[in-house]
């Protein structure tokens, strides 16, 4: 039986790979912003334990978790949770920049520096779960997309520092899936959601869980998952 630690379990791709490890009796930890989005956690995951901490202020991460009981080994840490604000670099204020690059990339890496001694006792996996934007930038996505080749930078850096000891380190990057923050996508975007238009949550899950389930003499390093026709 594994132990994982995923974030952004609350809806999305996140709760559909929290709904599948659920499923074959795997352990889990998942993230919560708040006490009450803790309490939504363990009510639509029976049995599941939740750490409380705000992405958006990564600074605090530390002093969050040592107040609380932490995993004392991870199979997985995956890091679903992110947040997109679309505009031009020309109109982006300061606070729009900060706030993603804070949940889309520095949040996971302070908690991933956190839960690295959990990770090397288990010889674990960390997943990041990117986008397409962090290998493409278009018009009005500059913002999001810095935040996303961030989390890319992280990925890759880490996967090198912590090969020696063990950890397998995957970047997915989807491409747009039916998700809540889709929906937002659009109605940034001005344009009709249909969501039979693009990926399902469920088929991100299916392909983190190949790259954890992958046997150790080898490891996927990064995985681009696009709609079907």
């Amino acid at each position: 039986m594994a132990t994982h630690l995923v974030t952004g379990a609350g809806s999305g791709i996140g709760a559909a790979l929290a709904d599948r490890l659920a499923a074959r009796g795997d352990d889990l930890w998942l993230l919560a912003r708040d006490a009450g989005r803790a309490t939504q956690l363990r009510e639509r995951f029976p049995g599941a334990q939740t750490l409380v901490g705000d992405l958006g202020d990564p600074a605090r991460l530390s002093w969050a978790f040592s107040h609380q009981s932490v995993p004392p080994q991870l199979d997985a840490l995956i890091h679903v949770a992110g947040i997109v604000e679309l505009g031009p670099v020309g109109e982006t204020p300061v606070a729009t920049w900060q706030q993603q690059l804070n949940v889309n990339a520095v949040a996971p890496a302070e908690l991933t520096r956190l839960m690295l001694p959990a990770l090397r006792t288990a010889r674990g996996h960390v997943v990041f779960v990117n986008s397409g934007a962090g290998l493409r930038v278009s018009p009005e996505w500059g913002s999001y997309a810095a935040s996303k080749f961030a989390v890319r930078a992280i990925a890759d850096a880490l996967r090198e520092e912590e090969r020696g000891n063990g950890v397998r380190v995957t970047t997915v990057y989807p491409g747009r899936t039916a998700t809540p923050m889709q929906e937002k996508v659009h109605q940034q975007e001005g344009a009709a959601y249909d969501a039979a238009r693009w990926i399902d949550p469920a088929s991100v899950a299916a392909t983190i869980l190949a790259a954890l389930d992958l046997p150790r003499d080898a490891e996927l390093t990064e995985l681009t998952v696009r709609p079907g026709a």
